[in-house]
C-alpha cells in the first residue's frame, strides 16, 4: 500500500520534473504531501529566478510551510526525483520532514556522498522510487544541452 501511494506522488514529482525541463530548468521535481493531502508540487527554478537556490527542494519547503503557517514539516513526506543536494538536505533536516521519498540517487553531487548526517535523525528515507525514469530524464536533459 505505502509503495503504491510512493509511486502515485513520485509520478507528480516526475511531472513537475519533465515541466522543468520544458522551462530549460534542470529537470527535477518536487511534491510535499501532508495526511495525505498534497500541499505543494513544485520544479527547479534556478534559471527562471536566477538564483543558485532555488532547487525543488527549497522551494516545496517554503511552499509547505506557508501552506501549514509552520516552519516544520514532521508530519509530511517529501517526494523529489532526484537525491537531494547538501543545500537541500540541510534544509529537509532543519524543517524537520517525517519522510522523504526520492528517486535516482545522484553520486555526483548527493548529500549521502557529503553529508549523509544532513537530515534530521527522525526523517525515513525511501530511496529508489522511479529511479530509472529520473536518471533518465536527468541524463537526457544533459545530453541535449551539451
Amino acid at each position: 500500500m505505502a509503495e503504491d501511494q510512493d509511486i502515485r506522488f513520485m509520478k507528480m514529482a516526475f511531472e513537475e520534473a519533465r515541466l522543468a525541463a520544458s522551462e530549460g530548468e534542470v529537470p527535477v521535481g518536487a511534491v510535499v504531501v501532508c495526511k495525505g493531502m498534497v500541499i505543494a508540487r513544485t520544479h527547479n527554478l534556478t534559471e527562471t529566478l536566477t538564483d543558485v537556490t532555488a532547487h525543488a527542494e527549497m522551494q516545496a519547503i517554503t511552499s509547505a510551510a506557508a501552506y501549514l503557517g509552520g516552519k516544520y514539516l514532521d508530519q509530511c513526506t517529501m517526494y523529489v526525483t532526484l537525491e537531494p543536494c547538501v543545500m537541500c538536505a540541510g534544509a529537509i533536516g532543519w524543517s524537520q520532514v517525517g519522510r522523504l521519498v526520492y528517486g535516482a540517487a545522484d553520486e555526483k553531487r548527493g548529500y549521502t556522498r557529503f553529508a549523509p548526517q544532513a537530515l534530521h535523525p527522525r526523517t525515513e528515507v525511501v530511496s529508489g522510487i522511479m529511479a530509472d525514469e529520473s536518471a533518465t530524464i536527468v541524463k537526457e536533459f544533459f545530453k541535449n544541452r551539451r
